[in-house]
């Protein structure tokens, strides 16, 4: 059994990394932090965790977390970056879900998040988290930047027709929708009950910071535009391109490219976030209309699990020479 650590495990991702990692056969919290809630019991911020009463929060030194195989830091985007380098050295493997450690280039931080990367020499290191298209630099790593939510979903639908040469890298599109949890657990005027419930509406306008982390995922330039959809978990990407040449089957790209896959799924049907629910699956599909000349190719999953949680626990698996899928749900839940 190996020893973890969740810090920010009051919020909506850390939640979920503790619910599903008290079904690993190999891995076993040992530490749970969150600074506002410290002294608090695990059950008393998540009453659907009660496995885990009698574990008391703690806060987020990183001299407690010493000798831990595995930390997962699921705090705000900015926290962690001033921590994982205390951090890399004193545990076997760090598993960021924030963005701090995702973008290559420290160039692009300012930019796209407004502050200098305060540990640049540490991007070259940190392995994209999205175990499908990095599967071969997971085993052995020990920083992991597990990718964003709704880069997940697009980076899915798209990676592999660019790599195959199959869809025009520029001028890519990338419409997507997500639930209101991808906005996490602090209360905002913007995503309360009233505000949400019956509403659909876009955000993020030109600017969102999961573009330069789209684009470096999928190879191609991208137009994104996300949107806030009245659903708690969940996200929906709907993505265009211009084909190159005829005679590519997207939908056949895609199968091969995740045939040995065991979170995805590709078929016919068209993906919906109700099938993915609660589980780290991804369910894509792709067409190439003849009428229009466009490509389409989508892609579902939950944004908590496939998109936060699932996933750096999917990295660790792999980063840690386990079963790729263990302690995953790879069933949703319905209805």
């Amino acid at each position: 059994m190996r020893n973890v650590g969740v810090l920010g495990a009051s919020g909506f991702v850390g939640g979920e990394l503790l619910r599903l990692l008290d079904g690993h056969p190999q891995l076993a919290v040992a530490v749970a932090g969150a600074e506002r809630h410290a002294g608090l019991d695990v059950a008393e911020v998540h009453p659907h965790l009660g496995v885990y009463r009698g574990l008391r929060l703690a806060g987020s030194d990183p001299e407690g977390l010493d000798g831990l195989d595995v930390v997962f830091l699921a705090l705000p985007h900015g926290a962690s970056g001033a921590l994982v380098p205390e951090l890399v050295d004193r545990v076997g493997l760090v598993v960021d879900l924030g963005a701090d450690f995702r973008l290559r280039d420290p160039a692009a931080y300012p930019r796209w998040y407004g502050v200098a990367h305060p540990a640049p020499g540490l991007l070259a290191e940190a392995v994209h988290g999205i175990p499908e298209l990095c599967r071969d630099r997971l085993p052995g790593a020990r920083l992991v930047a597990a990718a964003g939510c709704y880069v997940t979903a697009a980076a899915l639908a798209l990676a592999p027709l660019v790599a195959a040469g199959a869809i025009e890298p520029a001028g890519v599109v990338v419409d997507a929708a997500s639930g209101v949890t991808g906005a996490g657990g602090e209360a905002r005027p913007a995503t309360r009950f009233a505000a949400v419930d019956e509403d659909f509406t876009a955000y993020g306008l030109l600017t969102h910071r999961h573009t330069p982390e789209i684009e470096q995922a999928t190879g191609a330039e991208v137009l994104f535009t996300p949107h806030l959809a009245p659903m708690n978990r969940g996200i929906l990407a709907t993505c265009y391109a211009r084909p190159v040449g005829p005679g590519s089957d997207p939908q056949e790209l895609l199968a091969a490219a995740y045939a040995d896959a065991p979170c995805v799924t590709v078929s016919d049907r068209v993906p919906s976030t109700k099938a993915v629910l609660g589980s780290n699956a991804a369910h894509l599909t792709a067409r190439a209309d003849p009428r229009t000349g466009w490509v389409v190719s989508l892609c579902a999953i939950d944004n908590l699990v496939k998109g936060a949680a699932g996933q750096a626990i999917q990295c660790a698996n792999l980063a840690l020479g386990l079963p790729e899928a263990a302690g995953l749900p790879l069933v949703g839940l319905w209805p």
